[in-house]
């Protein structure tokens, strides 16, 4: 293997982000996803998560950063990833359907007012759909982490973060990007000390 191959693989992924760098349309839905959120926490509610594989393992590691912290010491938020209850996930899947786990879980803790994001490189993971759609009927605030097309998660999110690659890990590695630049300026504007 040679350097040449790495170099450029890490070129594919700064040519991405300097693409997101450009784009106004994206860096005002990322200001106007932390306001949303802001406001959700400072109301008193929660924000979910949702994806599948990889984007199972962002939307985890993002609620961390919420109830756990990101820069400050500060008191715990309140997010979590739909994902993490393996008996729920077994038995919903086993009984229903694995396209409903993440609805069902939404229709029975989200509250209007709540943010649920998901995640879907392709937009169209009919999980993540599905609880989008259950989110947006229920007036939870809905924030959709997609590749460039969007996908069906396009038309059901109030925010979306399409980005601009079709390269699955192109576009994780800015879903992460984008998620910790959220995660930062909403702390930064819940805990000012």
């Amino acid at each position: 293997m040679s350097t040449n191959q790495i170099q450029s693989l890490i070129q594919a992924s700064i040519d991405v982000k300097q693409q997101l760098l450009a784009d106004e349309k994206i860096l005002s839905v990322i200001a106007a996803s932390v306001d949303a959120i802001t406001r959700s926490f400072a109301n008193g509610n929660k924000v979910l998560f949702c994806g599948n594989g990889g984007s199972a393992a962002d939307a985890q590691h993002l609620a961390a950063e919420f109830s756990g912290r990101f820069y400050k010491n500060r008191k715990a938020l309140p997010a979590e990833a739909l994902h993490c209850n393996t008996s729920y996930l077994t038995a919903v899947a086993n009984d229903y359907s694995y396209d409903v786990i993440y609805a069902r879980l939404v229709e029975g803790i989200a509250h209007k007012g709540d943010v649920l994001i998901g995640f879907s490189t392709s937009g169209n993971s009919a999980n993540v759909v599905k609880a989008l759609e259950v989110a947006r009927s229920m007036g939870v605030i809905t924030i959709g982490f997609t590749g460039a097309a969007g996908g069906a998660m396009k038309e059901l999110s109030d925010y979306l973060f399409n980005v601009p690659s079709s390269d699955t890990p192109r576009i994780q590695e800015c879903h992460i990007l984008i998620g910790h630049i959220i995660c930062q300026l909403v702390e930064a504007n819940l805990f000012t000390a």
